[in-house]
């Protein structure tokens, strides 16, 4: 006799270790960026890229490779190999953890359907999984060669799009793991509530997306004043730039107003979503991931506040970053206890 709920808590587990090597990703991916050592290889090796210099002429090679691009024209000129060897060490494991992302995601799950322990329905949302891994993975390097061309920076929109799939896939991942560990049992919760959990979810992921854009334009290093933007409410030069609507993605002063202004509505929006909870008679599960998503929405406007006085030091920036995905993983947590069954 198969036991369908072993097996589904075994194939969630899967699931959720793979959710947590991606969450691991995203915070040493913003480590990477806040270091600027995203820019130290400048090749992309599928298998050779594995392994590390391993000789002293190995390392000049790739030290010498490193001397023809902008960053190090423009800003890093005069560096020794020494310096190349620190902001080396930082996007070889970001590039190494990516590798071991897709094995990860890869290799039990081919167990798994060897064993048919993944029912028939939700093969292709599994296979899909090592997929995705594999896509934002080329995502990366084309944002990666985006700084090798002209400027010292990446493309703040590839940028941004690397960060957004990795966190879309981060989520979707989550919710197969919690559809397979989850009871199917009516929920009170009412439609405009859901709907509700809905609008605050994709809140935060566009937060999470602005965040990108934030990184990209280095935005984070400017307007280090809180709780105005140096002495304004709007900040001078927000729509410096035309056409108008690139002031949205490049422009620093824009880019920095508008991640806040989307914090601000979140520090309306998600106290009001807390009280409508409180007031629907729900299970104790869904309130009291109501009352860690409020909570944590404190914690992370802190850390957000401490980040921008401080002008982004890379614990701070790093601990922002990872803030944030908790924050959108107990949104999701908390719409799916309002979801009626599986889905």
């Amino acid at each position: 006799m198969i036991n369908t709920a072993s097996h589904n808590k075994q194939v969630a587990g899967w699931l959720l270790v793979v959710a947590a090597m991606i969450f691991l990703m995203v915070v040493l991916g913003g480590t990477t960026r806040l270091t600027r050592s995203g820019l130290s290889i400048v090749e992309w090796r599928l298998f050779e890229g594995t392994l590390p210099p391993l000789t002293e002429a190995h390392w000049q090679e790739m030290f010498d490779l490193y001397k023809k691009t902008p960053e190090y024209q423009k800003i890093n000129v005069g560096m020794d190999l020494a310096g190349f060897e620190k902001i080396f060490w930082l996007e070889y494991l970001h590039r190494l953890w990516g590798r071991l992302i897709f094995f990860v995601a890869l290799v039990p799950l081919l167990w798994f359907l060897w064993r048919g322990r993944i029912e028939k329905k939700l093969i292709p949302r599994m296979v899909a999984v090592p997929l995705l891994v594999a896509l934002n993975g080329v995502l990366g390097w084309l944002m990666v060669a985006s700084g090798l061309i002209d400027l010292p920076r990446v493309s703040p929109y590839r940028l941004t799009a690397h960060l957004g799939l990795a966190v879309a896939i981060y989520a979707y991942i989550l919710w197969l793991a919690l559809n397979l560990v989850s009871e199917r049992r009516p929920v009170n919760a009412s439609p405009e509530l859901r709907r509700f959990a809905h609008t605050v979810t994709g809140l935060v992921f566009i937060m999470i997306l602005s965040g990108g854009f934030v990184a990209g334009t280095k935005a984070g290093f400017a307007f280090n004043t809180f709780p105005w933007m140096n002495g304004r409410f709007f900040p001078e030069g927000m729509y410096a730039m035309q056409p108008f609507w690139i002031n949205l993605f490049e422009n620093i002063a824009t880019v920095q107003f508008n991640h806040r202004l989307l914090a601000f509505l979140l520090c309306l929006v998600i106290p009001v979503f807390w009280w409508k909870v409180m007031r629907a008679g729900l299970s104790y599960r869904a309130r009291r991931a109501a009352h860690l998503l409020l909570g944590w929405l404190v914690v992370q406007v802190l850390l957000g506040i401490a980040t921008v006085v401080n002008v982004t030091p890379v614990s701070l920036g790093a601990a922002h970053q990872a803030g944030a995905l908790v924050l959108f993983s107990l949104a999701l947590y908390l719409l799916h206890t309002l979801r009626s069954r599986q889905n």
